[in-house]
Formats: structure tokens, sequence, C-alpha cells
């Protein structure tokens, strides 16, 4: 069993806990997701299954969509609605005008610094570990880049958002940013992802619904990594691969340094994902069996 299955992550559920809901779905294959969804937050969660496993950091650098609610005059340990309230301010009014300016200024390439609930570690450990024994730690600070930022006011305190951006972002960090622009103090109250690269969240289910299922809808690794340079090699060539020769992929046309591209067989199924290298192609990951 082997491709990308879309999940719609439930509020209240972990992202391991919604791989365990389909767990006897798999077969005994390998899963790992795209991405965690904390708790409180809902929707896309990517899960990739056997094979597809190989091709996950590929797929990680894809940008996301989000949308969700900014709770402003109340700040939270955890910058979200689960944490505990360490500070309140007063809000100012939003005007039409004064929210779109904000909204301008936030898009495009910038520095973020993670937060200390996070999975990120430190010496082995994760920061959110720290956070509950009341450490805090330095954390360096992360380019990221927002391609798209829409605020609308839900009502005098609250501000609804749809963001596009790239991986890595923090949503909780950018709520909290967004309430210090706007002269005040804020937290994430509601979060959604829609989109992860082509996935959209309209095309995946619940671990419920998906369970009731005769079989699963795996997306296939070739339709998965469509946004990827494509070469077919026939079967020789694919198993000299497979062997570890990799004589076949000097007669590719040249790629700039960083690329990557997927080889398919001449049946048209995933075998192998290469990338240049200092002398041209390399193979990266051998796909199937």
């Amino acid at each position: 069993m082997t491709g990308i299955l879309l999940v719609d992550k439930p509020e209240g559920l972990s992202s391991a806990g919604a791989i365990r809901a389909l767990k006897g779905r798999f077969g005994g294959a390998k899963v790992g997701h795209l991405g965690t969804l904390d708790p409180f937050a809902s929707g896309l969660l990517p899960l990739c299954v056997g094979e597809a496993t190989k091709v996950a950091r590929y797929l990680l650098l894809e940008r996301k969509e989000y949308s969700g609610t900014v709770r402003l005059g109340v700040e939270t340990d955890t910058l979200d609605r689960t944490g505990r309230e360490v500070a309140t301010g007063d809000v100012p009014a939003l005007t039409p005008e004064r929210v779109a300016e904000v909204a301008r200024r936030f898009v495009g390439r910038q520095r973020q610094v993670p937060p200390m609930y996070s999975a990120l570690k430190r010496d082995g450990v994760p920061l959110y570990k720290l956070a509950r024994r009341g450490v805090e730690v330095v954390r360096e600070a992360r380019e990221i880049e927002i391609l798209r930022l829409e605020l609308s006011p839900r009502d005098r305190e609250r501000l609804d958002f749809v963001v596009e951006c790239s991986k890595g972002t923090y949503i909780r960090v950018l709520a909290a940013d967004l309430g210090r622009a706007l002269g005040t103090v804020a937290h994430l109250e509601r979060l959604r992802r829609t989109a992860v690269g082509g996935f959209q969240v309209a095309q995946a289910r619940t671990p419920d619904a998906l369970a009731s299922l005769p079989a699963l809808p795996l997306i296939s690794v070739r339709e998965a990594l469509a946004g990827l340079r494509t070469f077919t090699l026939q079967v020789d060539a694919v198993e000299q691969l497979r062997r570890g020769q990799q004589g076949a992929l000097r007669n590719l046309p040249h790629g700039a340094a960083g690329d990557a591209a997927l080889v398919v067989d001449a049946a048209g199924a995933a075998a192998a994902l290469i990338e240049v290298g200092p002398d041209g192609w390399r193979l990266a990951r051998m796909l199937g069996a």
C-alpha cells in the first residue's frame, strides 16, 4: 500500500491520534504526516503511506494555507486558546484602512522567532517541555514568507484571516505579532489548514469517514509530485538504478543545482527520485519494490 491519504482532522484530535484512528486500514505499511496540526486545530493532514514516506521531504517544501481567527486583547503563554492568560490590553478601533495596512505589512519574506511551545528541540529536549517547566531559551529567528494575508474584523475583539505561507511558519506567532502591530496583545483562537501545496481540504475526509470506506482513496506518488520534472527510463535502466549503477542518469537533460526530478518506468509508475549534485543528476531515493 503506497500513496498520499488526505485526512480532514477534526478539532480535539492530535495528528498522531488521526493516524491511530486509521491504523487498521494501512495493512502494516509505514505512515507519516506532512506537518503536525495541534489538537485544537482542524483541517488538512496529508498522510504518506508506504513508499510515499520516502518523498515526504519534497512535499514538506510546499506552501500551506490556513484560515482562522485572532482574538485581540488577551495574550496566552502558548499564543493560542489552549494556554494560560498572561496579559491583557485595550483593543483599538479596527478601521478597514488600519487592518488593510497591517495585512500589507506582513506580506513578504521576513524572519520569525519560533515559540517556546513548539516541537523544536534544544539539546534533544522539545521546547514545549522546557516551557512547561518554566524554562525559556533563546530561539534563533528563521526566514519565512507570507505570500498572502487577508484580514477581516469579525467583531471588536476578533479578526478572521486567510494566510498563504511558506513551510516553517508558526501561525500562533503571526497572531501575536498581528496583535502587537495593531497596538494590543493577541492569541490564536481558531485555526484550520485548508491547503498543502496542491492538496486541498475539500479533497479530504474525516478519520471516521475514511474508516468506513471499503478502500482508502490514496493519491499516487506520481500525482503528488506532479510539480517535479519527470523523466522516463526503460526497464533495464531502472534495474541498474536499483543496483546502484547510475550511468543512465548521465544521458538525461541537464538540471540546475538543487533541482529534483521524478524517474518513472515505462509503465508510468514512480521509480526513483533524483537530484542535481556537483557532477550532474544523482540518485536520491529508490521507490517501489
